[in-house]
């Protein structure tokens, strides 16, 4: 570790504090509409205190133990218990009547104006695994937990009292700039989604192929799908109607027809073997898996050659986190949780793959909610948008293309978060070791700091008693 500045002085979180205390047990009997904010982990998990609106509320009776734990401007918050063990709060201004809970310590230092320093470093990686000294002082293996005097005794770097002041500025100068970097990335993978699914809404409805159709006016001849095809006076209007869903009228070119899935592809769900999870875990292998929920994994066996299949059953699918739609590119294992099709060539193959990974299925499903069924009746009959096969061709190259465009972006985008994501930590360890911003030897010295505050008044520790109503406030 690098020398510290001569300025600087190393110390613990107890010798800054009047006290460090946590809340009482049981409060969960007091909880009410209305009343004292009651601060919990979840509160503070994101190390700074959520909106107050979302915090509960305890009605207290007037002899209640523990408000003691009563919290005050530039009190520090930290989770002593649970998976996010060790997050830090930073009570920054004023608040109204409010205390902590059992899993929750309230840290008071003897000089508050420290706060928001001490704050900063408390959120700094200790070492190059990435946690801070709070992280990695709890134990536990089930529910990690950090005591009073973990906490007490985490360590710390104290520079100069004009030193931290500029230290604390300029990190919040560079963080907020952090934060837009992130908000802003954030806001790419929407954008991304978005565009996917407008990529499908121009191919499934012929905008996409618009110019194609201009220069190849002889090359749509769509007999043998058209023959399959009954009603043809609605094709000729453009806009055909699904029976028994008004609000879903298909919007294709005249040159194009409308087909059933099942007129458009043979269905080979005889070609599905149930298989449980804990087998599929066993036989991990070469060969992808695809079932429910949208999984795709691998597996030591195989079925079939290059066939579509699509997700059957799971109540998430419809959300477009992933697509409904996966085209195999070689030997694949399916569940009986999917149906599998196959058309007649690669182009219809991939073309149909994209076209249900559009269509929205939701009106066919049966069954509850929480597991509702696509049958393989209901996948026949859906009515998709069928181009000749010279077009299907031309969608599904010119699909693939905007597509990888769209991945390499977004691979350019996780290469960009990742980035991102370690800013902060890497800026808050550059703090506090003294190079974010440089010294100055006129500064008071950090030591004499520290011997003010070991000559202020010794402030009464409060007590935690045992039960939540043991005992008088």
């Amino acid at each position: 570790m690098k020398e510290l500045p001569s300025t600087w002085i190393s110390a613990t979180l107890g010798d800054l504090t009047e006290y460090v205390t946590s809340g009482s047990r049981d409060w969960s009997k007091y909880y009410a509409e209305a009343g004292a904010l009651f601060v919990r982990t979840q509160d503070i998990n994101t190390n700074k205190l959520t909106d107050l609106g979302s915090i509960a509320k305890v009605c207290l009776p007037a002899n209640v133990e523990g408000k003691r734990t009563l919290i005050r401007k530039d009190d520090l918050l930290i989770t002593i218990t649970g998976a996010n063990v060790g997050r830090c709060a930073h009570v920054v201004n004023e608040i109204p009547e409010a205390y902590v809970s059992q899993s929750v310590a309230l840290v008071r230092l003897l000089d508050p104006s420290l706060s928001r320093f001490i704050h900063l470093q408390l959120l700094a990686p200790s070492d190059n695994s990435g946690k801070t000294s709070l992280e990695a002082s709890a134990y536990g293996m089930g529910r990690p937990v950090l005591n009073l005097d973990n906490v007490r005794g985490t360590p710390l770097l104290i520079p100069p009292v004009k030193e931290q002041k500029r230290i604390a500025d300029k990190l919040d100068t560079v963080l907020i700039r952090v934060d837009a970097v992130n908000s802003r990335l954030a806001r790419v993978a929407p954008l991304l989604k978005r565009f996917r699914q407008s990529v499908l809404a121009a191919a499934t409805s012929g905008r996409l192929t618009e110019d194609w159709r201009t220069k190849n006016p002889g090359g749509n001849a769509t007999a043998e799908i058209a023959a399959q095809v009954a009603n043809r006076s609605k094709q000729e209007k453009k806009e055909i109607a699904i029976p028994n869903l008004e609000h879903w009228t298909l919007q294709i070119p005249s040159e194009w027809t409308v087909a059933s899935v099942h007129q458009f592809a043979e269905c080979l769900d005889r070609l599905r073997v149930p298989i449980k999870k804990d087998q599929r875990d066993a036989a991990k292998g070469l060969y992808p898996y695809y079932g429910a929920n949208g999984e795709v994994g691998r597996i030591d066996q195989f079925i079939f050659d290059d066939e579509l299949v699509l997700v059957t059953e799971d109540e998430t699918f419809y959300g477009r986190e992933k697509p409904i739609a996966y085209r195999s590119s070689g030997k694949c294992w399916v569940n009986n949780h999917a149906h599998v099709l196959r058309c007649k060539s690669v182009p219809a193959n991939d073309y149909l793959c994209f076209a249900l990974m559009y269509y929205d299925v939701i009106p066919w499903l049966s069954g509850t909610t929480g597991r509702a069924k696509l049958t393989q009746q209901a996948l026949l009959s859906l009515p998709i948008g069928a181009p000749p096969e010279p077009e299907q061709a031309e969608i599904v190259r010119r699909v693939e293309t905007l597509f990888a465009f769209a991945d390499r972006l977004e691979a350019r985008l996780a290469q960009a978060q990742t980035a991102a994501t370690r800013l902060t930590p890497a800026l808050l360890a550059k703090a506090f070791r003294g190079e974010l911003v440089p010294q100055d030897p006129n500064d008071e010295p950090a030591a004499e700091l520290l011997r003010r505050l070991a000559q202020a008044p010794a402030a009464a520790s409060p007590r935690r008693g045992r039960k939540a109503a043991s005992a008088t406030a």
